[in-house]
């Protein structure tokens, strides 16, 4: 995904809702992406806000660190590459 490279992003997959085929249209987007050692917090919130504004919904961006425990299992095992 050359816009995720742009901020140093790579890896990117998509997981929740929408890889599940089961999104509505008020669903966000979940994200999970990994960064290059020495992402700045300006790349991950460009990413953020970029994602947002190309796709017009919300967008939860998240790495596999950042997954809260209790949601990482089924997120690691639904996630789909883009």
């Amino acid at each position: 995904m050359k816009l995720a490279e742009q901020y140093g992003a790579t890896n990117v997959r998509v997981f929740g809702s929408v890889a599940r085929g089961e999104a509505r249209e008020d669903s966000d987007v979940d994200f999970l992406v990994e960064f290059r050692a020495g992402s700045s917090l300006f790349e991950v919130v460009g990413l953020w806000v970029r994602l947002k504004e190309l796709l017009g919904r919300e967008v939860d961006l998240s790495t596999e660190r950042t997954l809260k425990e209790f949601i990482r299992p089924r997120a690691l095992r639904e996630a789909r590459p883009l």
